[in-house]
């Protein structure tokens, strides 16, 4: 059996997932707060994409697609303006039952708009082509997932490990009320990580729907739910450690597939995550912490 074809297919979606996973990771090494509306932001990136391309039909798509990635950071940073801000003094459960409350919002919202029914994904020049690469005939997207992946990854680890900017998020992420003290704009940093995570999961919309190309409401849970879990088994709250997850997900998935064991490929993911969890409870990158009493 070539398992090639599934390894390329299982790196491609992993490569989705995790700039999914990235802004998962993200609000959560600052706020401790798991944010459940990113994967329906996710979805709503690729709604907004097939309704500028419907709305405009005389722009170039790729302006259609920066458009869309500028109004999905607005959302991402109104949602947490809107959403989170608001409860910054709260109980830790009233900021999560807010962000499943978002969560629902959206969806309801893109049904409402939609009907309820699938929209078809505009086909995008170059990524939406077929070719063959290492044997493998596939859309481009699919081999370009991976590589765009641990790009973005590298460039954000170099702004969180050698940026002003970086500085102040890990000073946030190690302690709040310090931070606060020391002057650094919590609530600036809260926000640019928001809008940071909007504009991963708009173009991990791109590259995900320019393959799966049917959208509806719903279309966010699932990989909302694998990047949730991707971010958990590198370690939540490392960078690195989420994209390395996502990419174990999706191959692991992928040769499950292969083996004949498509219908518990989503079975598999769960158990492994528990099986890493009993090796290692805070993930394959996750750092241990102690808390002083």
């Amino acid at each position: 059996m070539n398992i090639v074809p599934y390894l390329i297919r299982g790196l491609a979606t992993g490569g989705q997932f995790a700039l999914v996973a990235i802004g998962y990771t993200m609000v959560y090494g600052i706020l401790k707060l798991i944010n459940f509306a990113h994967g329906d932001l996710f979805m709503v990136s690729g709604i907004l994409l097939i309704y500028l391309t419907a709305s405009l039909p005389t722009f170039p798509i790729w302006l259609s697609i920066l458009l869309m990635i500028a109004l999905t950071v607005l959302i991402g940073y109104l949602i947490e303006k809107c959403a989170y801000s608001p409860l910054r003094q709260a109980p830790r459960m009233s900021v999560m039952i807010s962000a499943i409350g978002v969560s629902y919002l959206l969806q309801n919202l893109v049904a409402y708009l939609t009907g309820g029914q699938p929209k078809q994904f505009p086909d995008i020049p170059v990524i939406s082509d077929s070719v063959v690469l290492f044997g493998v005939k596939d859309k481009l997207t699919v081999f370009l997932s991976p590589v765009v992946a641990v790009l973005l990854m590298a460039g954000l680890v170099f702004v969180i490990n050698h940026t002003k900017f970086g500085m102040s998020m890990r000073a946030v992420s190690k302690d709040f009320e310090t931070s606060q003290l020391m002057g650094v704009k919590i609530n600036r940093v809260i926000s640019i990580t928001f809008a940071i995570g909007a504009l991963l999961a708009a173009v991990g919309s791109v590259l995900y729907f320019a393959k799966n190309t049917g959208i509806n409401h719903l279309a966010g849970s699932t990989p909302g739910i694998k990047a949730f879990i991707a971010a958990v088994v590198g370690g939540i709250g490392s960078v690195p450690g989420a994209v390395v997850g996502a990419l174990i997900i999706g191959v692991v998935e992928s040769l499950a597939k292969a083996v004949g064991l498509s219908d518990f490929s989503d079975v598999i993911s769960f158990a492994l995550l528990i099986f890493i969890l009993v090796i290692k409870p805070t993930g394959l990158f996750g750092e241990k912490t102690t808390e002083k009493v």
